[in-house]
C-alpha cells in the first residue's frame, strides 16, 4: 500500500480576476499552507460571478478531491453570490447565523451599527460551521469538506491561520531546486530516467531565457527528507555527466 495522499481543490471566484483588474495572489498562499498541513492543491478553477458556474465548480472539486475551498464573493455588496451558490450546490437554505451575526454587532459596533448590507456577511448555508476571521470581522465559513473564504489576500491569511492544524492531512511535501544552463531538450531524457529511478519523486522542469542563454529549474519534490536528498544528488551527477554545472537552490 502507498502512502496516502490527501489532495484538495479550489475555486477562485470573481469577475475582477477575469477581468485583470485584480491579481490573485490567494492560489499561491493556500497551496503554501495546505503543503504544510500535509494536503496537495491538485486543481484550481477560476469561475465568474455566476450561480451555475460557481454551483458547476464547487460540486466537481468538492466530490473529487478531500478537500474544496473557494476564495472570493462573500462580502456585503449584491454581487457576492458565493453564500447562495454554494447553498444551491448543496441542496440547503441560507440562514442568518447567529455566531456570526453577534460577532458582526460587535465589530461594527463603534464602526456604525450593523446594516442590511453588513448583516449579509452573517448569511451561510444551512448547517455551516465558522472559521474565524480576527481583520476584519466577518467569518469564513466550513461545510463538512467546504471552506469558504474571503478574497482579500491578508484575511484569507489570518482564515487560513485559524484554520491550521484542523485539517486531516499526510506529510507535507519537501522541494530541492537544483539549476542549469540548458536547453530541456538536451536532458529531457536524463530528467525522465532520474525520476524513473526514484519511487515518489516527482521532478518538474522550469525554463527560461536570461542573460542571452537558455536555462531552466529543476525542483524536485518528496516527503521523505532522503529520498529527496538523493535524487537531487543523481541529478547534479547526471548534469555533471553532460559537462553541465548544476546550482544548488536554482538559477
Amino acid at each position: 500500500m502507498g502512502e496516502r495522499i490527501w489532495t484538495a481543490g479550489l475555486v477562485v471566484i470573481g469577475d475582477e480576476i477575469l477581468s485583470g483588474r485584480t491579481q490573485d495572489k490567494n492560489i499561491a498562499q493556500i497551496a503554501t499552507w495546505l503543503n504544510v498541513q500535509g494536503i496537495r492543491l491538485a486543481e484550481v478553477r477560476v469561475v465568474p460571478d455566476v450561480e451555475a458556474r460557481i454551483v458547476e465548480a464547487v460540486n466537481a472539486l468538492r466530490s473529487g478531491y478531500d478537500y474544496c475551498f473557494t476564495t472570493g464573493g462573500i462580502g456585503p455588496t449584491h454581487d457576492d453570490i458565493t453564500v447562495d451558490a454554494i447553498a444551491v450546490a448543496l441542496g440547503v437554505g441560507v440562514v442568518i447565523h447567529p455566531e456570526a451575526r453577534a460577532v458582526l454587532e460587535r465589530y461594527y459596533e463603534t464602526r456604525g451599527g450593523i446594516t442590511d448590507a453588513r448583516l449579509r456577511m452573517a448569511r451561510v448555508p444551512e448547517g455551516a460551521e465558522l472559521i474565524p476571521n480576527r481583520m476584519s470581522g466577518a467569518p469564513g465559513i466550513r461545510v463538512g469538506n467546504l471552506f469558504i473564504l474571503a478574497g482579500v489576500p491578508h484575511i484569507t491569511a489570518g482564515m487560513l491561520d485559524a484554520l491550521t492544524g484542523t485539517l486531516e492531512g499526510g506529510r507535507p511535501v519537501l522541494s530541492r531546486t537544483i539549476g542549469a544552463w540548458a536547453a530541456e531538450s538536451e536532458i529531457a531524457d536524463m530528467l525522465g530516467a532520474t525520476e524513473r529511478a526514484f519511487e515518489g519523486v516527482a521532478i518538474g522542469s522550469y525554463p527560461f531565457f536570461r542573460d542571452g542563454k537558455t536555462g531552466a529549474n529543476f525542483v524536485i519534490r518528496a516527503t521523505e527528507q532522503g529520498l529527496l536528498d538523493a535524487c537531487g544528488d543523481a541529478l547534479i551527477a547526471g548534469l555533471a555527466a553532460k559537462g553541465l554545472e548544476a546550482f544548488e537552490g536554482g538559477i
